[in-house]
């Protein structure tokens, strides 16, 4: 049984392009704002040989429909409201910008805004239908006018101004008004390139040749045409049974927006995700739309340990075997559809017809085997300052919450977690920091586990499923892996398993909680159910696994992380602390509610003095100059996200452009390593290091970094501290 403290909101393809749409000082938060769960949300889907059918389809919604009413923590009637709710939503994730359906096709699809209840019990989808037919119609239409629009010099004398938020606009009244929506998001994208490369021009280092806005202007539409006829070429891909999951999920979304539909392959895809391992060739791949590039070949996986296959590598064509067979030509596959090739069970061949780098063609076969992929593991450093001398603290990097729940368990982050605490204390640390920033979690197994290690024994969290009392989850183990002082660092991105342990750890007053304002709100918990138990007719399945809330959890005191998070003890300056983010920001949350506390008491390590703890680091941050800049950047940032309308004049947009970019490079390079902080790999990690030129690379870049990690650098002066009040206690 697999429960995932931790889920995944799915988005549509057809979602408003964001990240492409804004400078590039704002790609940084809108980076931010959608990366829980992005590395799912991403993947897609090879159909199922019965998938699309009318008996398949009408199977895989009724199925989905009896669990959500039967197992979902807070159900809620499949009646007239909940078809407007999912009406709503589903318009949002295919047209959330407002950029393909006009006021006329909001109209034929409103006659179903109070039928989707209906429809979804008899099986039919007629409005689904009707909304496939007319985005369909829409991907013409306005493919043409961008085309049209690109093909000549655009006017940028009017004073327009384009509005990119789909919230903040009514949808367009016919094709003229939607049309005039696309020429101005050209308008924006060409005038964007154009600044971009007039501030190359003008830097004094530039050796290119200086071209005139005419020239650019050119150049840039050409540009901005390749871009958007790459993103039309991946939606007309989209088949009806993928755009089907999207409309699945509008269902489970309105219900809470972690529970959600799963296909064969897209459940397969989330389990190597949550265990950090899978069963293929050990190589990253990489799609420009056309070619399939080999980016990376993974240290220790069977493309590594067979030896031909490189980065760089362009991978022409795929056979299953050692290469008798028919080969697949993969020219212009989607990248999915190219790692359900490619990938498979562990001792079977695969053979792929590559070009090198030098233009020769050749066949690599390969033997699949179980990958682990090593950077989605726990690792650890050994941290120090100049001024404490020989003094060491232990760092451990926990970047998710996995687990491998298959009978093999290969992964295990509670087990990896525990290694590297043994190995921290043969180093001889005096403290150590357990790095949760950006961990949007995992195992709830796990969590409770590792909760332990710092605890004799006692209730970790409280987990309530529908109309049933609490139950608690206990560490019953009375051994304690690491008894000194602790920091647990965490940010907005810090969810759900990660919030369950910095909360248990907060409560017992067991470790200093550090981060930005507070974490990601997210008190959930969510399980998979395999939709084939909810019928006994063979013809239709495979239909897939749905994934759905069935428990809400609770601190030790009672209190919940839903919507509120988990607040720091000692709060840091960060760029994204004036932001409003994480569970309540996105739709159908489920409410925040408290429950009874239960006993919890340790006596294994105690806090001195918490509030001399937060004067001393309120005296080193604000004395701290790179602290202010972070502090004066979110505020650059929260404005970023604010605006949301964008001058189309020439001469404004120039203005604005160099205002923002002006702004912006205050804020460049404001990193540099720390000032007599001491960075360095443990002595027994450093034999699998050098034994791989990548692993190589990939450590000294993680250790340049976390050199200019003024966060750390405060986390490590935080423990300092607690070790010198401990002194001054006669604790140590």
């Amino acid at each position: 049984m697999q429960y995932f403290p931790v889920g995944v909101r799915r988005q549509a393809d057809l979602k408003s392009r964001t990240s492409s749409m804004k400078l590039k000082s704002s790609l940084l938060l809108f980076s931010f704002l959608g990366v829980l769960g992005v590395a799912f949300l991403v993947q897609r889907t090879l159909s199922t040989p019965r998938a699309g059918t009318p008996e398949h389809d009408a199977a895989l919604m009724q199925a989905l429909l009896r669990h959500l009413s039967g197992v979902h923590f807070q159900p809620k009637p499949i009646d007239d409201n909940l078809s407007k709710s999912v009406f709503n939503l589903y318009l949002k994730d295919i047209d959330g910008g407002k950029r393909f359906f006009n006021r006329q096709d909001i109209d034929q699809l409103s006659g179903y805004e109070l039928k989707l209840d209906d429809e979804a019990q008899a099986g039919t989808f007629a409005f689904f239908d009707l909304s496939v037919q007319l985005l369909e119609k829409s991907l013409d239409k306005t493919q043409t006018w961008y085309r049209e629009a690109l093909a000549a010099p655009l006017d940028y004398s009017a004073n327009d101004a384009l509005e990119s938020d789909g919230d903040r606009l009514a949808w367009a009244k016919d094709d003229t008004e939607l049309r005039s929506r696309w020429v101005s998001w050209m308008k924006y994208e060409v005038l964007n390139r154009i600044s971009d490369e007039q501030e190359k021009q003008n830097k004094p280092d530039f050796k290119g040749e200086k071209k005139d806005f005419v020239a650019l202007e050119s150049e840039m539409r050409a540009k901005v045409l390749d871009t958007y006829d790459k993103w039309f070429k991946r939606l007309k891909k989209l088949d009806r049974n993928r755009r089907m999951e999207i409309y699945l999920n509008s269902f489970t979304n309105v219900f809470d927006p972690h529970s959600g539909y799963f296909s064969p392959q897209e459940k397969e895809n989330f389990d190597i995700q949550m265990s950090g391992k899978l069963e293929g060739i050990g190589a990253r791949l990489q799609s420009d739309g056309e070619k399939t590039k080999i980016t990376e070949v993974v240290p220790g996986g069977p493309a590594w340990k067979q030896g031909d296959l490189q980065a760089e590598d362009v991978v022409l064509k795929v056979s299953q075997g050692s290469g008798d067979g028919e080969f697949v030509d993969i020219m212009g596959w989607e990248i999915d559809d190219v790692v359900s090739k490619i990938r498979g069970p562990k001792g079977t061949q695969v053979t792929l017809f590559v070009q090198k780098a030098d233009g020769t063609e050749r066949n690599i076969t390969i033997t699949r085997d179980v990958v682990i992929m090593e950077e989605g593991l726990a690792k650890s450093l050994i941290l120090g300052t100049e001024t404490h001398g020989a003094d060491k603290i232990g760092y451990i990097f926990l970047p998710k919450f996995y687990a491998d729940f298959t009978p093999a368990g290969a992964t295990s982050c509670a087990a990896d977690v525990k290694k590297e605490l043994e190995k921290l204390k043969a180093e001889q640390v005096r403290g150590i920091i357990l790095d949760l920033r950006g961990n949007g979690g995992g195992s709830l197994r796990d969590v409770v586990q590792m909760s332990g290690f710092f605890i004799e024994n006692g209730p970790v969290v409280q987990v309530k499923s529908r109309n049933r009392s609490p139950e608690i989850m206990t560490d019953n183990d009375s051994r304690v892996q690491w008894d000194g002082p602790l920091v647990v660092m965490v940010n907005g991105m810090s969810a759900s398993a990660s919030e369950i342990l910095a909360a248990a750890l907060q409560d017992y007053g067991r470790a200093v909680i550090v981060g930005s304002t507070r974490t990601y709100g997210k008190g959930t918990v969510q399980r998979f159910y395999d939709l084939d138990n909810a019928t006994s007719d063979e013809s239709v399945k495979p239909l897939g696994q749905t994934k759905l809330t069935m428990q809400k959890f609770y601190r030790v005191s009672g209190k919940t992380t839903q919507l509120v998070g988990v607040e720091p003890d000692i709060v840091l300056p960060d760029f994204y602390n004036l932001l409003e983010n994480g569970e309540s920001e996105n739709d159908y949350p489920l409410e925040t509610t408290t429950i009874d506390p239960v006993e919890y008491n340790q006596k294994v390590y105690r806090i001195t003095d918490l509030n001399q703890l937060r004067r001393n680091s309120a005296a080193r941050v604000e004395a701290d100059p790179t602290f202010r800049k972070v502090s004066e950047n979110a505020v650059r940032i929260r404005k970023l996200k604010d605006q949301t309308v964008y001058p189309l004049q020439k001469d404004k947009f120039d203005v604005w452009h160099t205002r923002m970019d002006e702004e912006a490079k205050r804020f460049e390079n404001i990193f540099s390593p720390a000032e007599g902080f001491t960075v360095r790999n443990l002595m027994s990690d450093m034999p699998q290091i050098e034994s791989d030129t990548s692993r190589q690379a990939r450590n000294e870049s993680w250790i340049k970094d976390r050199k200019k990690d003024i966060q750390l650098k405060e986390a490590v002066d935080i423990i300092f501290d607690m070790i010198r009040m401990d002194v001054v206690a006669g604790r140590q």
